[in-house]
């Protein structure tokens, strides 16, 4: 059984100071929440007060972004050397990163290699926009994200990573894909790519989240489908009461340990 995962990205929010706020408030909650893998994603700036707070608790840290590269000339960038001191996970390649900074399938495919060279866990995102939903492009789209963002790796490294599909769309809009639209591209589209590449056991055990608008009042839904093992959260992960409901009814409904 795929242990169901919750990562909250809090994006450009939260100074130090409203991120450790945010953190006490449900940190004893979070970790009380058995059954399901909690990770949280706060900015840069707030990874070494918060790995602190996290330090003695089952809850796991993320980055947002990395560079590729160990160390080097790249003013502004971070390297992955300086996040495995503190983190176990790296979201990469959030529509985000592709829309407004201009995120490539190749950097992420590079980004994704770098991340499992040192030990950090990939939350690889993918996902069409709207104009791609509304021409049918979906299948193609995330497909050809999927391949190049697993190019050269080996099927115990796919293993390990998580994959996350956020329709462009659904993020940060409040509208939601279905729940059954949602499976239906996790299961048949992108486990249906690594299954190609990597063989059905591979497939099998690879797991995937669906993040876009998700909220206490949705997570049901996703997590009643039989392909989604969790969620990556935006807007709501911001809320400690929000996030914290959608977390313990993930673990309700498809926890390994109920």
């Amino acid at each position: 059984m795929r242990t169901p995962i919750v990562a909250g990205n809090w994006k450009m929010y939260k100074t130090i100071a409203e991120a450790t706020a945010l953190v006490r408030e449900m940190r004893r909650e979070l970790n009380e929440t058995e059954g399901v893998e909690k990770v949280l994603c706060p900015p840069f700036t707030a990874l070494s007060a918060v790995a602190e707070l996290l330090r003695a608790s089952k809850i796991r840290l993320g980055a947002q972004d990395m560079h590729w590269e160990d160390q080097g000339a790249f003013t502004g960038a971070i390297s992955p050397l300086m996040l495995k001191e503190l983190c176990q996970y790296v979201i990469i390649g959030h529509s985000e990163r592709r829309q407004y900074f201009g995120e490539t399938d190749e950097g992420v495919n590079r980004k994704a290699k770098t991340a499992l060279k040192h030990g950090l866990v990939p939350i690889i995102c993918v996902g069409e926009n709207l104009a791609q939903n509304e021409a049918n492009q979906t299948e193609a789209v995330i497909t050809g994200q999927v391949r190049a963002a697993l190019r050269d790796l080996t099927s115990e490294q796919v293993k390990g990573l998580v994959i996350a599909y956020e329709p462009i769309w659904a993020i940060g809009t409040g509208k939601a894909a279905t729940a059954a639209g949602a499976n239906a591209v996790i299961g048949l589209v992108i486990r249906g790519t690594v299954a190609s590449l990597f063989g059905e056991s591979v497939a099998q055990a690879v797991r995937i989240q669906y993040g876009g608008s998700v909220s206490p009042d949705n997570i049901a839904e996703f997590m009643a489908q039989p392909d989604i093992d969790g969620a990556l959260v935006g807007g709501a992960s911001l809320a400690a009461a929000k996030f914290v409901a959608i977390t313990r009814k993930a673990a309700e409904i498809k926890g390994t340990h109920k």
